[in-house]
């Protein structure tokens, strides 16, 4: 091991996606995880219960920053906007992680057990925001409907700006898929 350099966790998850890209998910291992960020098995499992976790560790706290975000939205916001509100603040939040969010997408893309955890994960944020919803005095169905929608719309717009010919922000690719679904919706 050379000698201590800062911030493992980042260091432990650019490893991952490298190796992730170069060899697949299911023949990389712990150890050359930790190997190639110069560290070791115990250091890799201090910071993640296992080598998913390097791809969905940030769930707790996109789910968090969502449902305070939705919380605190004006009184006076439709649903949907609310929550594009919502998934407009957690863009922000990764716009700096662009390459590591196309890294990891592909990495889930490849992988039919990763699709099913990210799609457990989509559902939990989605019942998260239905009950913020509820407690913000949405009625049912609208409060699932804008839930389910603010999913969808995040989902899209993520595709859209891990792609490589993307030049928009991701917020800016929220607010044209709210719009484009706001447009559908319409009968236009």
């Amino acid at each position: 091991m050379s000698r201590w350099e800062p911030d493992a966790r980042g260091r432990l998850e650019r490893a991952a996606l490298e190796l992730y890209s170069e060899r697949g998910f299911e023949q990389t291992t712990v150890a050359e995880i930790a190997a190639r960020a110069g560290l070791t098995e115990r250091t890799f499992f201090r910071h993640f219960a296992d080598k998913r976790e390097v791809l969905f560790g940030g769930a707790g706290q996109l789910q968090d920053l969502l449902v305070s975000t939705l919380a605190s939205a004006p009184e006076s916001a439709a649903p949907i906007d609310a929550v594009a509100g919502a998934f407009e603040a957690a863009a922000r939040m990764l716009e700096e992680r662009r390459e590591y969010s196309g890294m990891r997408q592909a990495t889930i893309a490849a992988n039919a057990d990763l699709q099913e955890r990210e799609l457990v994960k989509l559902a939990t944020l989605s019942a998260a925001l239905a009950g913020t919803l509820r407690q913000r005095g949405v009625a049912e169905p609208a409060a699932s409907l804008a839930a389910e929608a603010g999913v969808t719309i995040f989902k899209i717009a993520f595709g859209l700006w891990v792609s490589e010919t993307n030049q928009r922000t991701f917020v800016q690719l929220i607010q044209e898929s709210l719009d484009e679904l706001k447009a559908v919706t319409a009968g236009k």
